[in-house]
């Protein structure tokens, strides 16, 4: 008989880094990260390690892990591991009370449609990598409460854990300036090509991104310390592990949710449109109120809104989905977005996981119409995006699931690190200006990397990559 769960208090922090700090080296350490206390509108985080098992998706697909399972498409074999766990669980609220944590990347997403693969793998990580945790120490920032779950004998190794001293962060630093895939040019002729497939009706939308990255050594952890401070966020997370060349990691500091699904209540969060902060209050203000007034930007989201609306009415029950608030103005640390809000409930014969697939990946990073827009972003995109625009989250064992877009993301791969910009491109968008964002909403993960020796020290290279004024040939 499977021994039961039991919810048992902790200390209360509010900020969960602390309790991580000791948990990061253990196998299979996983964060899910709200960001408090300073970012907007997240409530829990969910800290785990030591899963009871593991799968990994390989680019070409092939599930590894279980070997009862490699036969299955990956979706389906994640079900199946979730379906292990013993559905009995306590009454409670909490988010998560056993079950899949993990991410699932935009690559993947490719093997779900009629796209070609044509662009190189650039980051050598899983096409997904989720664990199977039958525990887990969650922070309930609005209670100001913090819960671990676990049945007995789980319980007192992880208070054993706890009581533990946490390793110090260690050191980090980049040992180079990062380094743009594509040039400027490059980057405006792809935003012509995109315009022409608009102009001739292929698509409405396309977003289009472009990779940066830097050679690092280092304390992973100690770069999302980091990274958070810099820009505190409600969907953040951080997973590092050991790859066949060294740490491979995810440091997502994502402000957007992707899909939640709570007592078959659905709900998705897609930004389309962004402006930077302003330095001073009345500019800050000026901006915000540009994007809210921005026809251009509102069309990009209402395009992306209905996208969304299609993809949840595939597993919602007929007539539910609805939405609440469109184009709605949210402000973080470095930006501001627009914001849309999508609901539903599933239908009675789906689950989370079907929810997962039928909308993965993400509408508001692929475009409209969705299939088209992917094999577009393969045929200009010199390289895979691997987990950026990709999710990071976890599927609980009583049908709840919380999951995010992996925006603003840095991976870790064979010493080197791996961040994305990008922006949803439309008929009336403007080249300088798309370029500009795609450099807005990454800028700040650049310069929280890049110390001010680092920057003297790679002169007018690495301060062009961290300011406005980049213009790599």
């Amino acid at each position: 008989m499977t021994p039961p769960l039991e919810i048992t208090p902790l200390p209360y922090h509010e900020d969960p880094l602390g309790y991580f700090a000791v948990l990061r080296d253990r196998p299979g350490a996983v964060l899910l990260d709200s960001g408090r206390p300073t970012a907007p509108g997240g409530r829990y985080d969910i800290l785990s390690c030591d899963p009871l098992a593991r799968l990994e998706v390989d680019g070409d697909g092939r599930i590894h892990g279980d070997p009862a399972l490699a036969d299955l498409s990956p979706f389906a074999a994640q079900q199946a591991l979730l379906d292990r766990l013993p559905a009995e669980t306590p009454e409670s609220d909490l988010p998560f009370l056993g079950g899949l944590i993990g991410y699932w990347s935009y690559d993947l997403g490719q093997r779900l449609e009629p796209v070609a693969g044509r662009a190189r793998s650039a980051v050598a990580l899983p096409a997904s990598r989720v664990g199977l945790y039958d525990w887990a120490l969650i922070q309930d920032h609005e209670r100001r409460e913090s819960w671990l779950v676990a049945d007995a004998a789980r319980r007192e190794r992880v208070l054993a854990w706890l009581s533990g001293a946490a390793r110090p962060a260690g050191g980090f630093r980049l040992t180079g300036p990062f380094a743009a895939e594509l040039s400027r040019e490059a980057y405006l002729a792809r935003f012509r090509t995109v315009q022409a497939y608009i102009r001739a009706g292929d698509c409405y939308q396309i977003n289009l991104a472009q990779r940066f990255n830097a050679p690092y050594e280092g304390d992973l952890w100690a770069a999302y310390r980091r990274l958070r401070e810099a820009t505190p966020t409600p969907y953040a997370g951080y997973q590092a592990w050991a790859g066949p060349e060294g740490e491979q990691a995810i440091l997502s500091l994502s402000p957007e949710r992707f899909i939640e699904c709570r007592d078959g209540r659905v709900e998705t969060r897609p930004i389309k449109g962004t402006r930077p902060r302003g330095a001073t209050p009345d500019e800050d203000r000026r901006l915000a109120a540009e994007l809210e007034a921005s026809l251009k930007d509102r069309a990009e989201n209402v395009m992306i809104t209905d996208l969304l609306r299609n993809d949840l009415g595939r597993v919602c029950r007929p007539g539910s989905v609805r939405v609440p608030t469109l184009c709605g103005l949210e402000s973080y640390a470095n930006v501001h977005h627009l914001v849309s809000v999508i609901t539903g409930e599933l239908a009675a014969d789906r689950r989370p996981m079907d929810l997962l697939a039928a909308a993965f990946p993400g509408g508001s990073i692929t475009g409209a119409p969705k299939v088209r827009a992917m094999q577009i972003i393969d045929e200009l995109e010199p390289s895979r995006r691997s987990a950026y625009c990709g999710s990071l989250g976890y599927v609980d064992v009583r049908g709840r699931m919380d999951t995010s877009i992996a925006i603003r993301s840095v991976v870790a791969e064979a010493g080197r690190l791996h961040l994305w910009g990008g922006g949803g491109l439309v008929a009336d968008s403007e080249g300088d200006a798309e370029y500009a964002e795609t450099l807005d909403k990454i800028r700040h993960l650049m310069r929280a990397l890049a110390t001010p020796s680092d920057e003297e020290k790679w002169n007018k290279e690495a301060v062009s990559i961290v300011n406005r004024d980049i213009d790599i040939q």
